[in-house]
């Protein structure tokens, strides 16, 4: 079984998140904060996704689909469907008897909760999370640092971006967590 949830918090006066639900399938995609248009950029990452995901747990073409969004996301503001400058993160899933396919772009994580312990399967393209790789900053200074925001790769600005992706064993009773930054950038991962 599955579930969602989106709430527009209590920094902005709209959402700029969308998320895709056709099981096995599973996207969330997040406008970038500051940005114009980002709920137009993440609507039409999902979209796109959906009409280029595979049939399958193919971790290659997964990734394909999310690149397939950031060309189209790139189109659409040069033909005047959002603005220019418009981007947003992608996190997909496809799942498929015991292989679970993830393709991912930006700060929005997949997480996966394995006999009781999380555990973050995605690394986020972002500024702080480059700090805390070269041992610069920990994990908690990243979540209250003040560039926490800035965005290494993202759909909508570069034609050659690439999608991380990538397939993991997951077993009967694991839970997948597919959740943009208002989530996880809010709440520890002890927490969530």
């Amino acid at each position: 079984s599955w579930g969602s949830r989106s709430d527009v918090g209590l920094v902005r006066g709209h959402n700029e998140d969308s998320f895709l639900l056709r099981a096995p399938l599973f996207a969330v995609c997040d406008g970038m904060g500051g940005h114009a248009a980002g709920e137009v950029a993440s609507s039409i990452a999902v979209d796109t996704i959906g009409r280029n995901a595979p049939g399958t747990a193919d971790d290659t073409l997964l990734g394909a689909a999310i690149e397939a969004a950031n060309l189209a996301v790139i189109n659409g503001a040069e033909n005047g469907i959002g603005k220019p400058g418009m981007g947003c993160t992608a996190t997909c899933a496809y799942i498929e008897n015991d292989t679970l396919a993830i393709a991912h772009v930006g700060d929005s994580r997949a997480y996966l909760l394995h006999e009781g312990t999380l555990i973050r399967v995605t690394r986020d393209h972002s500024y702080v999370e480059e700090l805390v790789d070269a041992g610069e900053i920990t994990a908690d200074e990243a979540r209250v640092h003040p560039n926490r925001s800035v965005i290494t790769r993202a759909l909508g600005s570069d034609p050659a971006m690439y999608a991380d992706h990538f397939t993991l064993h997951i077993e009967e009773g694991d839970r997948l967590i597919l959740c943009s930054d208002g989530l996880s950038s809010m709440i520890p991962d002890s927490d969530i």
